[in-house]
This record gives structure tokens, C-alpha cells and sequence, in this order.
């Protein structure tokens, strides 16, 4: 057989394999579109709650408990900012430069 005969054949045969990762991915998945959605939920409550917190001038709770992370923080945001193209620290209050 020559090749023009195989094409239609491997062109079916790659539509079939492409249907059944779908399907599989949809299976293996499925279980736990609930658990991220939930997930997502949750963080966007967070991030709602930070922000309207900060709007409303009351004072943010979560920083009262990150403040043993700020060492370690410190050494990645000067790599963010570089990243970012940013010269120097954008932060009057954080100097790493």
C-alpha cells in the first residue's frame, strides 16, 4: 500500500486517540471539578475580603502572621522586581537593592 492510502487511515486513527485522551482526561478529572471550584471559591473570598478590608482602612490580620516570612520573602522579591524590569524596589518600605 502506499502512503496516500495510509493517510486517511492514520488521520482516523489520530482523531480516534484524540477522542479517547478527552474522554480519558474527562474521567480522571470529573471527581474533582468540585473540590477546585470550591478551591477557587474560597481564594477569591480571600482575596475579597483583603481588599475591602484594606478599602475600608481596617487593618489586614494576615500580615501580623507573615511577618516571620519577610527574610525569606525578601531575598525573592528582588528577583521579582528585576524580572519585572524594574530597577529598583517599588516599595518605599522595602529596599533590596
Amino acid at each position: 500500500m502506499s502512503d496516500d492510502a495510509e493517510t486517511p487511515r492514520r488521520e482516523k486513527l489520530k482523531a480516534w486517540l484524540g477522542r479517547a485522551r478527552y474522554l480519558a482526561e474527562e474521567y480522571y478529572s470529573a471527581p474533582y471539578r468540585g473540590a477546585i471550584a470550591r478551591a477557587k471559591r474560597d481564594e477569591d473570598d480571600l482575596f475579597m475580603l483583603m481588599v475591602f478590608s484594606e478599602l475600608m482602612g481596617v487593618p489586614n490580620p494576615v500580615s501580623y502572621y507573615t511577618l516571620e516570612l519577610q527574610p525569606l520573602m525578601l531575598e525573592r522579591f528582588h528577583d521579582w522586581h528585576r524580572r519585572m524590569g524594574m530597577e529598583h524596589s517599588p516599595l518605599d518600605d522595602m529596599r533590596c537593592c
